[in-house]
């Protein structure tokens, strides 16, 4: 069965497409979860910091374009809570990715037996 040229051309071009796609979205992905990483060892760091407060130190949070003084026991669970959910959104953006790198391979390798079938 013999495929036309112009139907052989419009699907190379939408794979083709599916493939820049999916590399665009890996790359976007990919520096979605750095940034997150980064705000993980940011938030970790910080908690260290305040760990190392003597207990009775006064620390202060920022709100719009003031600071308001807060217990260093709610400072280190707002924390705590901000790394387990950007934990739980890289884990989301790793199966995003997992998602675009399938597709990816899938459309490399239907356009290469597209083009070793034209060949035969």
């Amino acid at each position: 069965m013999s495929i036309p040229n112009e139907a052989l051309s419009k699907l190379l071009q939408e794979i083709e497409a599916r493939a820049i796609s999916s590399q665009q979205q890996m790359g976007i992905t990919k520096a979605q979860i750095t940034a997150k990483q980064r705000e993980i060892r940011l938030l970790e760091l910080t908690s260290k910091e305040v760990g190392a407060l003597p207990k009775d130190t006064k620390v202060y949070e920022g709100v719009g374009k003031m600071f308001v003084g807060v217990p260093i026991n709610t400072v280190d669970k707002r924390m705590s809570t901000e790394t387990t959910e950007l934990k739980n959104e890289i884990t989301g953006l790793e199966k995003k990715l997992n998602y675009f790198e399938m597709t990816n391979k899938n459309s490399r390798e239907n356009l290469e037996q597209i083009l070793k079938s034209g060949r035969a």
